[in-house]
Parts: structure tokens; C-alpha cells; sequence
């Protein structure tokens, strides 16, 4: 295992991010950059709420130059948090806003590759197309070098080059790999003012590649600070508990320098749960000084949970279950609240979370004994009355243990939540880990200056046909940009074409292009229908 891996300092604007610097929140504006009036009020918006730094989207060059309006009139009223320009397939328009914003955020996926899968590279393609891509990289880095603009170097899971997924596949190894080749680039040119991510809507592979780049860039000498979010997280309380699961695992290790929670909707929304996250980190950052030597799975490879013996419908190959306490008896339960058995008192170790660490309750079963195979009850009691705290709280206190693949039971106690919210809340902490999954996956972007329709109600739609699938992941995406590759995890997909067009994916193939808006749920219950995942309602899930 790592030590504390403790990042470098990058200035972005009069920002420092990174080292011993509070952990800093962000966000990003859904509003059409041309349109800027609307884009000035929403950052103003986003800035009153707390947010510390505000991405916008530049797609093109007419949106590039969009940058400099927004910035003056931001500037005009006295807002001067710094501007991220967010890129994708177009290097000049990086290159416009460099000159512009603070910050410039590029994927390695789609900012110079071309996407060719039927390609293959042999060790000299291989080099030649990295020698490419510097030279296309190295342009963009002059510039931010002449105005002091950094960069954030984001790679998405689903989105990796060709060249990527013909030696590594869709892997964290991928992900970590592409990423660390544009850094190189950078360090080659002498440009240091680079920030590093790793986004995936699956909260697994967020947290193990996030990982394995720390380990990575300490062994290559690098400290780059780390941009830590969720990618495509969904709405409400899925979105929240998603979000906070696997930012708060990393920052549990000491991993992460600034943040954004994405949810669907309206960005002002996340910044409190941003704030929720956060606050439980920056007033200790400075005084934590080492990670456990507990040895990861989720780090090192594929995901495996602690193998244990099964007792009393616990342990196992029992799903994770919920404990709750129900008149005075400390019972197993389903996700509708029933008794299922009451909690056997034998065989069974019962670990708490001291003071919300995760890392604390590695070391209480490394302590027991490592090799022990009882089955393992993780419990933590709230005193909270504000239903984001605990669901924040709790999502990282068992979110960031059943991670790694510890945890045959969680057993929240919450006394000022009603029971039935604490349940689902458990529930829920489960499904974002993928630990057990009892809800059908909405996987769904925030939203940008991209999208072409609302994101927002059609979610809600499409969630009220499909809900009850329970299994199925659904993905809603605002556009062809990011949409098929952020949704790569996901069974069928929902994906903005353009304006009143959608396109409609089954896995990572496209099903039915550019449809009528209005026929694309009908078109996409059909398509499930036809695949044989639909089921009928049953009587609970009305």
C-alpha cells in the first residue's frame, strides 16, 4: 500500500489547489455558452452557493471566444473565481481558451486520438502516435506556459483511444496509463501547472484507478494534484450517495484535491453536497500524515470481496444485507422494510466505524485477525437530523469499506431519521457500490451547454416507465460528445443527437439514430422489450 500520497501546489487564477490546501469544490454551468448572459447569472449562482472554481463548456471556436464575455462580465460584477474550459474534440478551441480561463480541462480519449478500433498498434505505431500527439499537446502548453493557465488532464472510463484499448483494454490500467502519457509530455516540455483525473459512473472503477494512479505517479516522481468526481452520477439521493461513496473512499485514503459531485439537474444543487463532503476533511488535512497498510483489492486489481462463512443468512454467498433495529430487536431486512431474521449473536464480527474512518476499520480487522472468516457487520450511529449529512455521512463511512470488499451487513442507527429513510439510505449505499444490487441504475449526466433537451424531465420519464427493472442499467446522456462513452457501462441508453433527436444505444451499439424526441421512450421500452430484459410490474414496485 501507498503512503499518504501527498500532492504538489497548482495556482489556478489566485487559487492554490493541492498540498495542504483545503480540498476545493467546483462545478460546471449547464447554460448554452453563447448564450452569455445566462451564462454570467448561473456562475454568479454557482458562486454564491460555494463553489470555488466554474468549468464551462467550449466546444468549438465560437464558444471558445464566448470565454472572454463570460470572464468580463463575471469580472465586471466582482466575481473572480477562476474559469475551466472544458474541451473535447477540438484542439484550437483549447488553444483560444488557454488564453482566456484559469484552467483548461482535456481528455486524452477524444482531444487527439482518432477513434480507428479495428486498428492495432505495434510497439513503433505505438511510440509514432504518442510523438502525434505531442505534437498537437505542445502548442496548447506554450500557451498556458505564456499566461499561466493550467491544465486538468481528465480521463473518462468508456472514452479511451484506440490505441489505449488495443494494448490495455477498458481497464483502470488504461485510464491510469493514458492519463500518465500526457503528463509525460508535459514534464518533457517543462510544463508543471497539471492537474489529473480519473471519472467513471461505476464507483468501483473511479476509486481503484484513482488509486492506482497515486501509486503510479509516486513511483514515477510525480505529484500532480487530483480532481476527484463521479462521472454521470444520476439524480437525487442515488446521485448524492453515489457521489459521496466514492470521492469520500478516496479522500478516506488521503487522495484528492478538489471535487465535483455531478447530478442531474440544475449545478447549484450539488454544491451543498460538495460542502457536505469536504467538511469532514479539510479541518484534518493537515494532520494526516499515513494510509493503513491494509492491502487493498479494489487498488491492485479487480474487485474480490473478503471471503467469509455464512451464519444465519449473513456471510457467505448471502447478498450484503441491512440491520435494523425494529421494535427492540436487531433484525435482518429487505429493501421494503420486512424482517427477514433476527441477528444471531454468534460467529459474527461486529466492527464499528470510529469517528467515520474507514481506514480505523481496516486496521480493527487486521487486528482481530486478518485470516478470520466470520462474517463481518459494519455499524455506525448518527446523531444528525438533516437527512443530506447522514446520507453523505454514511454513504462514506460504509461506502468507502464495502469498496474493498469488506462488510457481509451494514447496520446504520439513526435515531432522529425515520427508520424507513435509514433502510432505503442502506439500501442505496449498497447499490451505488455495487455490492447488491435491488434497484435498476439511472446513469445520467449533469447536463452542459451540449445538451439539447431537458435532461432533467426526461429522466424522470424514462425512470417512471423503468424503475421497476431492477438489474438494468439505464443511461440518459445529453449528447454524442461524451454520452456513448461515459454510458459504456450501462445496458441501454438514452443519448441526445441533436435538437429533437435522440439516438438510442443497447450496450455500446446504436440501436435506433437520430429518432423523434418525442417517440424515443416508447422506441426505448420496445427495444427492451424485444431484448428480453422488460419484466411486468410486480405489486411492490407500483
Amino acid at each position: 500500500m501507498i503512503s499518504l500520497y501527498t500532492s504538489g501546489i497548482v495556482t489556478i487564477g489566485d487559487l492554490p489547489v493541492g498540498g495542504h490546501h483545503p480540498i476545493r469544490v467546483q462545478s460546471m454551468t449547464n447554460t448554452d455558452t453563447n448564450d452569455i448572459e445566462a451564462t454570467v447569472a448561473q456562475s454568479i449562482r454557482l458562486v454564491n452557493a460555494g463553489c470555488e472554481m466554474v468549468r464551462i463548456t467550449a466546444q468549438g471556436i465560437t464558444e471558445a471566444n464566448n470565454l472572454a464575455l463570460i470572464k468580463k462580465g463575471l469580472r465586471s460584477k466582482g466575481i473572480k473565481v477562476p474559469l475551466i474550459a472544458d474541451i473535447h474534440f477540438n484542439p484550437h478551441a483549447a488553444e483560444i481558451a488557454a488564453g482566456i480561463v484559469e484552467k483548461v480541462r482535456i481528455n486524452p480519449g477524444n482531444y487527439t486520438d482518432k477513434r480507428d478500433s479495428n486498428k492495432t498498434f505495434t510497439d513503433k505505431a505505438y511510440e509514432e502516435e504518442l510523438e502525434r500527439i505531442a505534437e498537437r499537446l505542445n502548442p496548447l502548453l506554450k500557451i498556458c506556459k505564456q499566461n499561466g493557465t493550467a491544465i486538468r488532464i481528465g480521463t473518462n472510463h468508456g472514452s479511451l483511444s484506440s490505441r489505449i484499448m488495443n494494448r490495455y483494454g477498458d481497464t483502470p490500467e488504461g485510464m491510469v496509463e493514458s492519463a500518465l502519457e500526457f503528463g509525460r509530455i508535459c514534464i518533457n516540455e517543462g510544463f508543471l501547472n497539471v492537474l489529473f483525473s480519473m471519472k467513471s459512473s461505476n464507483v468501483r472503477v473511479m476509486v481503484q484507478s484513482t488509486r492506482l494512479l497515486a501509486r503510479k505517479m509516486q513511483a514515477e516522481g510525480m505529484n500532480f494534484p487530483l480532481h476527484l468526481g463521479v462521472t454521470e452520477a444520476g439524480d437525487g439521493e442515488d446521485g448524492i450517495i453515489k457521489s459521496a461513496a466514492g470521492i469520500g473512499a478516496l479522500l478516506e485514503d488521503g487522495i484528492g484535491d478538489t471535487i465535483r459531485v455531478s447530478l442531474t439537474g440544475a449545478p447549484e444543487i450539488e454544491i451543498p453536497v460538495a460542502l457536505a463532503i469536504t467538511e469532514r476533511y479539510n479541518n484534518s488535512r493537515k494532520q494526516r500524515s499515513q494510509l493503513t497498510t491494509f492491502h487493498s483489492t479494489s487498488e491492485t486489481g479487480p474487485f474480490s470481496k473478503r471471503q467469509s462463512n455464512a451464519v444465519s443468512g449473513i456471510g457467505g454467498n448471502y447478498p450484503v444485507g441491512v440491520i435494523a433495529d425494529i421494535d427492540g430487536d436487531n433484525c435482518l431486512v429487505d429493501e421494503h422494510f420486512s424482517v427477514i431474521g433476527t441477528l444471531p449473536g454468534h460467529n459474527l464480527q461486529l466492527l464499528s466505524i470510529l469517528e467515520g474512518n474507514a481506514v480505523e476499520v481496516r486496521l480493527q480487522l487486521e487486528k482481530i485477525n486478518p485470516e478470520s472468516s466470520k462474517p463481518v457487520i459494519l455499524k455506525n450511529n448518527y446523531q444528525t437530523n438533516n437527512l443530506l449529512r447522514f446520507q453523505v455521512d454514511s454513504a462514506i463511512d460504509f461506502g468507502s469499506i464495502l469498496i474493498d470488499g469488506i462488510g457481509d451487513a451494514i447496520w446504520p442507527v439513526a435515531q432522529n431519521i425515520s427508520p424507513e429513510t435509514v433502510n432505503h439510505t442502506a439500501f442505496a449505499i449498497l447499490q451505488a457500490t455495487r455490492a447488491r444490487i435491488t434497484r435498476t441504475e439511472f446513469i445520467s449526466c449533469p447536463s452542459c451547454g451540449r445538451t439539447l433537451f431537458d435532461i432533467e424531465k426526461t429522466l424522470q420519464h424514462v425512470k417512471a416507465e423503468t424503475q421497476h427493472l431492477k438489474g438494468l442499467k439505464i443511461a440518459v446522456m445529453g449528447c454524442i460528445v461524451n454520452g456513448p462513452g461515459e454510458m459504456a457501462d450501462a445496458d441501454y441508453g438514452y443519448v441526445g443527437a441533436g435538437p429533437g433527436k435522440v439516438t438510442l444505444y443497447k450496450g455500446k451499439d446504436v440501436a435506433h439514430k437520430n429518432i423523434p424526441e418525442i417517440e424515443a421512450i416508447p422506441m426505448l421500452i420496445s427495444l427492451i422489450k424485444k431484448s428480453g430484459d422488460w419484466k411486468e410490474r410486480a405489486g411492490n414496485d407500483l
